[in-house]
Formats: C-alpha cells, sequence, structure tokens
C-alpha cells in the first residue's frame, strides 16, 4: 500500500493536474468511480496505472474486476495520499493514470460525421466538459476544439465530460478555417450558436436541422467574431422566454445539439 503522499510516485501523479506536466509526459489524471469504469469499459489500453483506496474497491468489486480483464493491479493507497494525488478536495476512492489520445481532424471528416459539435476557444473547463457529454448524449459523432481551447485533459473538463472523452472522438488544437473547409466538404451544413442570429424554430421549421451539421459555438465572453460569424452558412440562437439576462455556453450548446439529434431521426 502506498502510504506515503510525498513519495515521488504520489508527486508525479499529482504533477498531472498542471498542463505542462501532461504535455511533456503524454498522460492525464482520471478521478472517481464513474470515470475509472467508464474507462475501464469503452478504452482499457489508455489505462497506465490505478490507485484505489480499500474501501472504495470493497464497495466497487466491478472495477477491480474489470482491471483485472484490462491486466491492471490496482495499487492500493490511503486516503491521504489519494487526496495528494487528486485534483478534487474530496477524491471519491479512485485516480487513475492515463495516456492522451486526441483523433486528428481528417478521421473525424472520413467517418462521413452527421453531427459534430465544434468549440472555438471555449476557455471554461465546466463548459467545455458538459458539451462533450451531451455531444454524446445526443448522439454526436465527434467534437473537435479549435483555436486556445481549454485543454482536454485538463482535469476539470475531464471530470465534467463523466467519461463520455471516452465514447467518442474528440480532436484538438485544430484551426478553425481548415475544419469549416473539411465539415463542407464533407457535406455538412455550418449552424453557428450566436445571439445575434435567428430563432432556433425557424432553423427547425426549415427543415436545416435535419441536415448534416457542423454546430460552432464560440468562447463564454466574447462570442463568435463577426469574420467567423460570416464563415457559417447560418446563425441561430437559442431563444430565452423568460427573464433570464443569457444562457450557460454548455446549456445552450445541449439545446442545440438535442434539436438537431431530434430532426435527424424524426
Amino acid at each position: 500500500m502506498l502510504e506515503n503522499p510525498r513519495s515521488p510516485r504520489v508527486r508525479a501523479v499529482a504533477k498531472l493536474a498542471k498542463k505542462a506536466a501532461r504535455a511533456e509526459s503524454g498522460l492525464f489524471l482520471l478521478e472517481g468511480p464513474q470515470a475509472v469504469a467508464e474507462a475501464l469499459e469503452f478504452r482499457p489500453e489508455l489505462l497506465v496505472e490505478l490507485f484505489a483506496t480499500p474501501t472504495a474497491l470493497d464497495r466497487y468489486p466491478e472495477i477491480a474486476e474489470a482491471a483485472v480483464r484490462a491486466g491492471l493491479t490496482a495499487q492500493y493507497v490511503t486516503e491521504e495520499v489519494l487526496a495528494s494525488m487528486a485534483d478534487t478536495v474530496t477524491p471519491q476512492g479512485f485516480a487513475a493514470v492515463c495516456r492522451q489520445f486526441p483523433t486528428a481532424v481528417k478521421d473525424v471528416f472520413a467517418a462521413s460525421p452527421k453531427l459534430i459539435a465544434i468549440l472555438e476557444e471555449v476557455r471554461d473547463p465546466g463548459n467545455a466538459g458538459t458539451i462533450v457529454r451531451a455531444a454524446d448524449a445526443a448522439g454526436a459523432d465527434a467534437v473537435i476544439m479549435t483555436g486556445r481551447a481549454v485543454d482536454l485533459y485538463n482535469p476539470k473538463v475531464v471530470r465534467s465530460s463523466t467519461g463520455s472523452i471516452f465514447h467518442l472522438p474528440v480532436a484538438i488544437g485544430a484551426d478553425l478555417d481548415d475544419v469549416l473547409e473539411r465539415a463542407r466538404a464533407a457535406g455538412l451544413t455550418v449552424l453557428a450558436a450566436d445571439v445575434k442570429g435567428e430563432d432556433l424554430l425557424a432553423a427547425r421549421n426549415d427543415g436545416v436541422l435535419a441536415k448534416p451539421t457542423a454546430w460552432l459555438f464560440g468562447n463564454e465572453a466574447r462570442g463568435l467574431p463577426d469574420e467567423q460569424l460570416a464563415l457559417a452558412d447560418r446563425i441561430v440562437t437559442v431563444p430565452i422566454y423568460g427573464h433570464a439576462e443569457s444562457m450557460n455556453l454548455a446549456t445552450a450548446a445541449s439545446v442545440c445539439l438535442y434539436e438537431s439529434a431530434f430532426a435527424q431521426r424524426s
């Protein structure tokens, strides 16, 4: 059992909370039973190390069994050691080290996608992870992060996705102009989500949402500048019927992605 929270091994895991350490090692930190279970089920080959408290393994024997099937042996750690490794204040008994696995943009479009989300300079980790999760739930084919977006492997992004990063391709570090060119070449309509756009219901009534679609979402604070909006085939906004001043980016993106999912399946 690992008992020393200051040991080199523990410190190496804890450093993965920092972008520089992730970039250098090509690894990232995974926390909690849900995320670990998803990784073991969908991408077990990515897991390098698994750490757990004895109490957590007793509570989730299915995770221990999945680890054995993946050829991994869970390393027992104390609560104090796990707290030193984890990025969260109250870790839930599990931490793992995984290999990064970004998808190439060309591979996204080679798969003839019908619905994708493009995140242009989305900086908030919670928003980014939640949009990945929403895209997964809506049956989207991929997510592409363009510009100076938040690091996909930031612990908060990983947690917010609740395991969805293991379910669908996510491309990172892409150039927006290149992505939009590839999207059109693949037959996708580019819809930009922005407060300057027309009501989402108009796009629904026109049948636009039933077509293969690339949704473009901009930065939380600035949105999409005019020159990027001009690159879209259509600009759409999610209407606010109540008195809310605005809508959270991840919430609006979820609505847009599900509207497309409904239309494409109707």
